[in-house]
């Protein structure tokens, strides 16, 4: 069976929601096309398709529907497209103003008691030009559309500037000799230039929407300094392969994916990760392309190039995000597919009723142009996409990558939080929980079994070294050093025989718990792994006991916190022992504790937990994925180098839990753009059509609202880009 192939391509032409959805249905009827979305906001449209296919047939099938379709371009050639198509519409913008501006200024001095009217062949003069020329592209829009047996915004805007200038041409040309007629000239230029505003604005704030990918896009380098035979070679990125020895200097951007070979500094990864504090990097630490390199020479083999590498697919997931249809867009779908015909026969009502009536026909059709006039769907569809891709992408700049925008509008439902303990709540990483010394003294055990353990690579023996080193403790060597297999380590230190290990180790030396067995008893308790400190020779004894166990993470507390503070719920999975998982459970204030769970019976567990809400899933990505995957939401906590994770919604780009209550509070303000934007654009229609019916709104005011609506729910979803995740913020150092 042939696999899904996938197709991003951008589309040109689109002007509301209506336009989106007919680009929908025009690639839905092509053989083959398993699932089409078109995103107004950001004009693409992400096709997957089974099998093989030429993208030339879907480009056809957009062309034969009025629009156009391209294959897609590198970011720098879009951005550039945009920034030329935002230029072009200022120009016609700023002529459209100074065209219309001389035929409304009679309109804004009359409340003075100046009356005065410029003579009806200067207002045709003016008005042709801005109907015409600067008005061509909704003629255009609008034939398209006829053609293809739909309409859209433009076949309004066209229809209602075209009455109001074509009244204004009877009038002017049947009025007896040498008196003035009442002409609409200004009407329809005005509300032509509006709508260009309306366009301009739109256009503008929409481009700021789309930030977040143009700033990721800047953090690649295009060159890198690639050392060879001992040579330094500048070349392009391009030309760089898996296992080359890149150069990066103090300040440089880190040009590729890799692990550094040489050198010590720190690295600025805010951008990728969302950690505000630079990162120690030395040798065999992993570096991500796009961080800036601190105050150290580095040299980096690299490990990663092009698409596979962490930027890249950071990117992949948020223009994957922005690109996806929030299941609240399919109401908005199927309201933008009646809304034009409905609008057409609403204007032809009000034609009808106004003269039957008794009323002039220039008032009824000025009535009428009102309706076709204010009756834009343009706010309808920029409503949904522009809060997902504002909001997605201030999420990614806090490193919370969201992988679609279902779950985004989700997880603002989310009730219940499930954690992983190991790697999701603690380090993973074993440290000295408890220790304790028959004599007392906790320093002397700690620095002999530090002498023991120097040297040694065993996660319980680097545990042990970093408590001298963060008590600032000598360790002194030891001789005639041998490993216990399965029991321990041993050495001479002082002329002393030492040994460090299991309780084998110390039955085996025919010693017994004593003084210590009542701390022994409790640490086993709480899940922990004890290693004995045992003196050998002809008079063995104990020396004392470490309890060795996993540390919560950073935030781990905070996370839960905040969780309960917006009365969700947490509830702890893991496959570890009961002990351990109520250790942490505990610590944590989590009263819901499932331990001894196989990854298998996770998925289950999910499931049950869903039947009372809507449940957000976190792990790491690896044990955890079927329980990610049955979760309503699934949390990956990525720590920077696998921000793919299929099978979560979300991934948050490090390790601190405190991103889990973030995610979720950017969603619910996400969702709450969305909830006003779509109030704001119905309400802009629901008032203004009937008002416009009813003569209670001139076409120049209708062209005014109908621009602003476009404009304002493209600058409430703005308002998203100023969010921060106030409580991590607020907790940094």
């Amino acid at each position: 069976m042939n696999g899904t192939t996938t197709f991003d391509l951008p589309i040109g032409g689109m002007t509301c929601a209506s336009c989106a959805g007919r680009v929908e249905r025009a690639l839905g009827k092509v053989p083959g096309v398993q699932s089409v979305s078109v995103n107004l906001a950001n004009e693409r449209a992400h096709i997957e398709v089974l099998g093989p296919m030429e993208p030339a047939v879907l480009i056809a099938a957009v062309d034969k529907a009025g629009y156009t379709a391209t294959l897609p371009q590198t970011e720098t050639k879009t951005d550039a497209d945009q920034a030329q198509r935002l230029h072009r519409e200022r120009w016609s913008l700023l002529f459209a103003i100074l065209l219309a501006l001389p035929l409304v200024l009679p309109m804004l001095v009359e409340p003075f008691g100046v009356h005065w009217m410029l003579p009806a062949w200067v207002q045709f003069a003016l008005a042709t030009p801005v109907q015409f020329i600067l008005g061509a592209r909704f003629y255009i829009a609008a034939w398209k559309a006829v053609r293809a047996g739909a309409g859209n915004m433009d076949l309004l805007v066209a229809i209602g500037t075209s009455a109001g200038y074509g009244l204004s041409i009877y009038e002017w040309l049947t009025a007896p000799a040498g008196t003035m007629p009442h002409l609409y000239f200004e009407a329809s230029a005005v509300v032509i230039a509006l709508i260009l505003l309306g366009k301009y604005l739109e256009s503008r704030a929409k481009r700021q929407t789309a930030s977040a990918i143009r700033a990721l896009e800047a953090l690649r380098p295009e060159r890198a300094i690639r050392l060879q035979d001992g040579r330094e070679e500048d070349v392009a990125i391009s030309a760089l392969v898996l296992n080359d020895l890149v150069l990066v200097k103090p300040g440089e951007r880190f040009p590729v994916d890799g692990e550094v070979v040489e050198g010590q500094s720190h690295a600025d990864e805010a951008l990728i990760s969302g950690e505000s504090l630079p990162v120690p990097k030395q040798p065999g630490d992993k570096v991500t392309g796009g961080a800036i390199n601190g105050e150290g020479r580095l040299l980096v083999r690299t490990l990663a190039l092009g698409a596979e590498s962490v930027l890249a697919r950071i990117i992949r997931l948020v223009e994957d995000a922005q690109a996806a249809k929030a299941p609240i867009q399919k109401l908005v779908d199927k309201v933008s597919q009646v809304f034009v015909p409905a609008v057409l026969v609403i204007a032809l009502a009000t034609l009808v009723g106004w003269w039957l009536y008794g009323a002039p026909l220039e008032t009824a059709l000025i009535n009428a142009v009102a309706v076709l006039v204010i009756a834009c769907p343009c706010a309808l569809g920029l409503a949904t996409p522009t809060a997902i891709m504002a909001g997605t992408g201030v999420a990614a700049r806090h490193g919370i990558l969201i992988k679609d925008a279902e779950a985004l509008e989700r997880a603002h439902e989310v009730s219940a939080v499930v954690f992983d303990k190991t790697g999701t709540l603690t380090s993973g990483t074993p440290k000295i929980a408890h220790l304790a010394a028959v004599d007392g003294n906790e320093s002397l055990l700690l620095q002999q079994a530090g002498a023991l353990q120097r040297g040694s690579e065993h996660p319980l023996a680097k545990a042990v070294l970093d408590a001298c080193s963060e008590q600032h403790l000598d360790v002194a060597d030891v001789s005639a050093s041998q490993s216990l297999t399965g029991r321990g380590i041993a050495g001479t230190l002082d002329g002393r025989q030492l040994a460090l290990g299991n309780r084998r180790l110390l039955e085996e030396s025919g010693l017994s718990a004593g003084d210590l067995a009542g701390s022994a008893k409790d640490w086993e308790a709480e899940g922990r792994t004890l290693s004995w400190l045992i003196e050998q020779g002809p008079q063995p004894r104990v020396l004392g006991l470490f309890a060795f166990g996993d540390t919560l993470k950073p935030g781990a507390l905070e996370a839960v916190t905040q969780l309960k503070a917006r009365h969700i719920s947490s509830h702890l999975l893991t496959g570890d022992n009961r002990g351990s998982a109520r250790v942490v459970a505990e610590a944590l204030g989590i009263d819901d504790v499932h331990a001894e769970v196989l990854p298998a019976d996770k998925a289950a567990t999910v499931a049950e937990l869903k039947k009372t809400g809507v449940v957000a899933m976190v792990g790491d990505g690896i044990n955890d994925a079927p329980a990610l995957a049955a979760a309503d939401i699934g949390i990956a906590m990525g720590g920077g180098t696998d921000v793919a994770m299929h099978a979560a919604g979300i991934t948050l780009m490090r390790g601190d839990p405190r991103l889990v209550p973030a995610a979720l509070e950017i969603s619910r303000k996400t969702y709450a753009k969305i909830r006003q934007n779509l109030f704001w654009a119905f309400v802009y229609n629901l008032i203004g059509i009937p008002l416009a019916a009813f003569g209670l709104l001139n076409p120049v005011l209708a062209g005014a609202a109908m621009a602003l609506s476009s404009v304002s729910v493209v600058s409430n979803a703005l308002l998203l880009k100023t969010w921060k995740p106030k409580d991590l913020e607020d907790r940094q150092p």
